[in-house]
């Protein structure tokens, strides 16, 4: 009987980017993705060699990709404002993403985190809720609350 060997890390880097870009990019903003995006997959070539086999690739990278983003948004709260813009930026929304409706990014963006998080996993990296479960770190009923709260404060914040 032979064991299943992991993919090559290139053909793994392939299988999974566009997943990691889509959530990334919805997450932290598309410029902030690119640095976040290469974080991620460092981080992976890294610890790639120590998976197991029967390891879930997608979940284990996006749970990666998930704690950059955290990273980012950290980094970003602790960045200085010039204070002639401080009054700008008090106002600005943030620019629409993909040419999606900036009314629900606004309404997102507002969520707390992990419901935000949830919420990007499912409809951007478009996870299962046992895989959802498995990046945030908790169990499958509490990531489906977690996406039906999410869900639930949308519809009521954002006109169709």
């Amino acid at each position: 009987m032979r064991v299943a060997a992991l993919p090559p890390f290139q053909r793994f880097l392939d299988e999974h980017r566009d997943a990691v870009w889509g959530f990334l990019a919805a997450s932290v903003g598309p410029v902030e993705a690119d640095d976040c995006f290469q974080e991620t997959f460092m981080s992976a070539l890294k610890a790639y060699p120590r998976l197991g086999a029967d390891s879930n690739l997608r979940a284990w990278v996006l749970t990666i990709a998930h704690r950059k983003a955290i990273d980012a948004h950290r980094r970003r709260a602790r960045r200085a404002v010039p204070t002639e813009n401080v009054e700008e930026l008090a106002g600005a929304a943030p620019p629409p993403r993909d040419g999606r409706d900036p009314e629900l990014w606004s309404a997102v963006e507002a969520l707390p985190e992990r419901q935000r998080t949830v919420v990007l996993l499912r409809y951007v990296a478009d996870l299962s809720h046992a895989e959802i479960a498995q990046v945030v770190g908790s169990s499958e009923e509490a990531a489906r609350s977690a996406l039906h709260s999410a869900l639930s404060k949308l519809r009521k914040g954002v006109e169709p």
